[in-house]
């Protein structure tokens, strides 16, 4: 039973609500949570708000706050299997996939350690004498985080380690799918020293149990990764109240293709952009654009790759990628894909569910490659958030920056190409927030990570992810005060 955790103390809901937690790569019940009333939520933003009022955690040195971010590191690492089987469980991803991503997990909280440790206010020169004047940094104050199911632990880690490193207090809502492993970290964070009250969990429906987080007059700022229409409601609600907001909405992904580019790299990165984890990933690079002279060829051999990719459960060591989410997800997906067909899309492999019967009780769909789209396509201007590539084509480099740009989204793209010059030019004219060059995915703690136009705003990791989470104040301090002799009292 995964229970809340609120104020240093694991308790049921008030209404005595539960909620299935399903493995995707079977169907099966693997854990049942607890779901949190309107009553439980308040309860938890109040006991944020006291921590941050009347509490230690906001007024302790920098320099104890990076002790106990490396201290939250250290016991990561040695709890690293379970919280990776964990994870497996929720989400349905393989074993080392969830390894990979606790690796991660555990460099976010070392880099934000580092971080916080180095910073020190700001002197700034006014050219005045008797004056000091400092640029102080201080913490936001309560924080809702709302994260999403495709990698549970690594996007609450890009929000709590920030959150805590600046002195804030936070109440965090996981997605009801995957919660297990937010859950875990609660505990996790509890050993590491974090005071009672700090941190908070609720469990639960965006409706009920998210809500809140951006509505509430006692939550100062809500970050939000998650779908473009739920982060659009996020952002309204808490105008009301006049919060900071930070929102991660996803993207539409460009991976460009030049005829120069080193084909064998190319074509097994574009299989990665894309179905890595199903295709359940922000980032991933589902609109392929593949210059128009090498069209045929490329895409023929990434559709027979896609054919031999190896779906299976976490613990099958043979397998290459896992299921998605859930039966509602794969039938959006299935959606997806007979909407594309229906514009004018060919199928050159997937576009169906895989027939082995040790797969047939889990979430599965084939990778699959949609050849002969062009931008004014749905299929190619939505996100599909599963293992679905679109292939267009381009003749000229002006011509690929248009298409490239022709979103509504803008987190990630890709280019690929042996002229260099060529590459800066083109990623200097792409509007997404990450851009990589003969490459795809990588991603580090020191840059800065996050969207431009309606890809969302606000940066998560880098010194821009820790600002975030802070307030700038301006002291100005005279040392030889006087009077201004403004206005002199004279009749």
């Amino acid at each position: 039973m995964i229970d809340l955790f609120i104020d240093g103390v694991r308790q049921k809901s008030s209404q005595n609500e539960t909620r299935n937690i399903i493995h995707p790569a079977n169907g099966k019940v693997v854990e049942v949570a607890q779901e949190a009333s309107p009553v439980d939520v308040e309860y938890a933003i109040k006991a944020a708000r006291k921590a941050f009022d009347q509490g230690s955690w906001p007024k302790t040195t920098n320099a104890h706050r990076s002790l106990v971010l490396n201290k939250v590191a250290e016991i990561l690492q040695r709890d690293k299997a379970l919280f990776a089987k964990t994870e497996s469980k929720d989400t349905g991803k393989r074993i080392n996939e969830s390894e990979y991503d606790m690796d991660d997990v555990i460099k976010v909280f070392k880099y934000f350690a580092d971080l916080i440790a180095k910073q020190t206010d700001r002197k700034v020169d006014v050219d005045r004498e008797n004056i000091e004047s400092t640029i102080q940094y201080e913490p936001v104050g309560v924080i809702g985080l709302i994260t999403p199911w495709n990698y549970p632990l690594l996007q609450a880690s890009w929000k709590i380690a920030p959150a805590l490193a600046a002195g804030c207090t936070f109440v965090i809502k996981p997605s009801e799918l995957t919660p297990s492993t937010t859950s875990l970290l609660m505990d996790t964070l509890t050993e590491a020293g974090v005071p009672n009250g700090v941190h908070n969990l609720v469990l639960g429906s965006g409706a009920v149990a998210g809500s809140p987080l951006s509505s509430h007059p006692d939550i100062d700022m809500v970050s939000f990764t998650g779908g473009l229409i739920t982060g659009k409601k996020v952002m309204a609600t808490a105008s009301e109240t006049v919060k900071k907001v930070a929102l991660e909405l996803g993207g539409k992904n460009p991976n460009i293709v030049f005829a120069d580019a080193d084909m064998d790299a190319a074509i097994d990165n574009a299989l990665t952009a894309v179905f890595l984890h199903s295709g359940q990933v922000c980032s991933a690079g589902a609109r392929l654009l593949v210059e128009k002279s090498i069209h045929k060829d490329f895409v023929a051999e990434v559709a027979r790759r896609a054919e031999l990719i190896r779906l299976g459960a976490p613990e099958d060591s043979f397998a290459e990628t896992g299921a998605l989410i859930s039966a509602a997800h794969r039938e959006k997906v299935e959606k997806y894909v007979a909407n594309a067909i229906a514009e004018g899309a060919e199928i050159k492999a997937g576009g169906k569910r895989p027939t082995e019967s040790h797969l047939q009780e889990g979430f599965y769909y084939r990778p699959t490659v949609l050849d002969n789209c062009h931008a004014k396509m749905q299929c190619v201007q939505d996100e599909s958030f599963g293992p679905v590539l679109t292939v267009e084509t381009f003749e000229s480099e002006t011509e690929v920056i248009a298409l490239a740009n022709d979103t509504i989204y803008g987190l990630a793209g890709a280019v690929w190409t042996k002229d260099i010059e060529k590459a800066k030019r083109v990623a200097k004219q792409l509007r997404h927030g990450t851009i990589w060059i003969n490459d795809f995915h990588p991603y580090v703690p020191q840059a800065e990570w996050g969207g431009f136009k309606q890809s969302g705003f606000g940066r998560e990791l880098g010194p821009m992810g820790l600002a975030e989470y802070q307030e700038a104040k301006h002291v100005w301090q005279n040392l030889k005060p006087a009077p201004s002799n403004w206005f002199d009292g004279k009749e």
